[in-house]
C-alpha cells in the first residue's frame, strides 16, 4: 500500500516562507514523477510544481521564482520550499506520485497566508 504523508503547512504572514514535506512509503518515489498541487476554496485543484525521476522541474507560472521543488530519493521525501508567500497561495496542498501504472495522492496540508 502506497502512502504519501504531507507535513509543514500552517499559518504564515505574506512575504514569509514555509517548507512542505511529503514522505512516501516504499520505493514509489524513486520510480515516479512527483508533484505538488493545491486547491483553494471554490476552485479546482491545480498543479504547482513537478520533479521527474531525473530531477527536471516544472512550475506553474504563478509560483516561478518563489517556490522550489526538490526530492531526496534516499529519504523517500519530496519537498516544496515556498518563499515570498502571498495571500493567493492559500490552499490545501497535496503531494502526488505519478507512477508508471497510476497516481497516488496524499491527504493534503493546509497553507494559509495572511495579508
Amino acid at each position: 500500500q502506497v502512502q504519501l504523508v504531507e507535513s509543514g503547512g500552517g499559518l504564515v504572514q505574506a512575504g514569509g516562507s514555509l517548507r512542505l514535506s511529503c514522505a512516501a512509503s516504499g520505493s514509489i518515489l524513486s520510480i515516479s514523477t512527483m508533484g505538488w498541487y493545491r486547491q483553494a476554496p471554490g476552485k479546482q485543484r491545480e498543479l504547482v510544481a513537478l520533479v521527474t525521476r531525473e530531477g527536471s522541474t516544472n512550475y506553474a507560472d504563478s509560483v516561478k521564482g518563489r517556490f522550489t521543488i526538490s526530492r531526496d530519493n534516499a529519504k523517500n521525501t519530496v519537498y516544496l520550499q515556498m518563499n515570498s508567500l502571498k495571500p493567493e497561495d492559500t490552499a490545501v496542498y497535496y503531494c502526488a506520485a505519478h507512477a508508471p501504472w497510476g497516481d497516488y495522492w496524499g491527504q493534503g496540508t493546509q497553507v494559509t497566508v495572511s495579508s
